[in-house]
């Protein structure tokens, strides 16, 4: 699966603002610079996650982003649906396919679709913010 570079940041913010453990807003400048994310793009991503309801925005010197639910409470899913719209794997209709063939591989795509969301609406940000889940693989240098 082949996730866009605003996915991505979008996801990126979403574990930071699940890590702080806090509700009080962190501002975009803040995310940008230690995700490495630019910040005007940032921006716009975060405004969508606010229009979408994964996160809140508060104005002002104190203000920024925090996350409107739990981190228990937001899948996968919901981050990559507030960018990306509905997660289809769906084929457009007339391809060059016979109506048979285009009506199983339809068939088949739904499927892998319907799997697909089902797994990423299973795993949870606090899932992925677990103190001893593991960043990065762990490599013997002694040898």
């Amino acid at each position: 699966m082949k996730l866009s570079r605003t996915v991505t940041y979008a996801l990126q913010a979403s574990l930071q603002l699940a890590r702080l453990e806090t509700s009080r807003p962190v501002p975009c400048s803040q995310l940008a610079a230690d995700g490495q994310m630019p910040e005007r793009f940032l921006l716009q991503i975060l405004r969508n996650l606010v229009n979408h309801g994964i996160l809140r925005s508060t104005r002002g010197v104190d203000g920024g982003y925090a996350l409107v639910r739990s981190p228990s409470e937001i899948s996968l899913l919901d981050v990559i649906e507030a960018i990306d719209g509905p997660l289809d794997a769906g084929m457009p209709e007339n391809e060059g396919f016979s109506v048979d063939s285009q009506a199983e591989l339809q068939a088949a795509l739904k499927e892998v679709s319907a799997t697909a969301r089902k797994q990423l609406n299973e795993i949870k940000l606090s899932q992925l913010t677990a103190t001893d889940a593991p960043v990065q693989p762990e490599f013997d240098t002694n040898n």
